[in-house]
């Protein structure tokens, strides 16, 4: 039996392990987008300081959250109030196990209550089958930022009856 995935609002105190876990997901995870291209990698990975983070969590316009399964945190996510969902990494071992799932559910929910009704993310090619696979579909020509191709994807975001 799969362990149960916990989300929970992040804090002041994770911002070191939500660096982590974003690191590791871009080194690991991501090598196929980056294809271990070093510039590629620290450049990523530069867009996630600790400082960055800490700022994302005292702007109320942003919602940070945490996966946790088995207590332990392998999973981040983060939707902003436009409707656009930012984050969601996860550690690589942790991969297949619901977290993604959970992140995402919890990041739609928290647009869903703010009455957002249409959300858009960048895919990278690694990524993009996962969205699809909630719905997601491309919105425009893939992009190029910083070296490395994304997919603009949205999807409508039904309202509670």
């Amino acid at each position: 039996m799969e362990a149960s995935v916990c989300i929970r609002s992040a804090t002041l105190a994770d911002t070191g392990i939500i660096n982590r876990i974003i690191e590791r997901s871009i080194r690991i995870g991501c090598a196929l987008d980056h294809r271990n291209d070093a510039r590629l990698v620290n450049d990523w990975i530069s867009q996630s300081t600790v400082d960055f983070i800490s700022s994302l969590l005292a702007n109320p316009r942003c919602y940070l959250c945490i996966a946790l399964l088995e207590d332990k945190p392998v999973g981040v996510g983060m939707a902003e109030i436009n409707g656009r969902i930012s984050l969601c990494h996860v550690q690589p071992e942790s991969f297949r196990r619901g977290a993604g799932r959970a992140l995402m559910h919890n990041l739609e929910g928290w647009l869903r209550v703010r009455g957002v009704q249409h959300v858009h993310l960048n895919s990278t090619g690694t990524a993009e089958a996962f969205y699809r696979h909630f719905g997601y579909r491309q919105a425009a020509p893939p992009l190029v930022s910083r070296g490395l191709q994304t997919l603009p994807m949205h999807k409508p975001l039904p309202q509670p009856a």
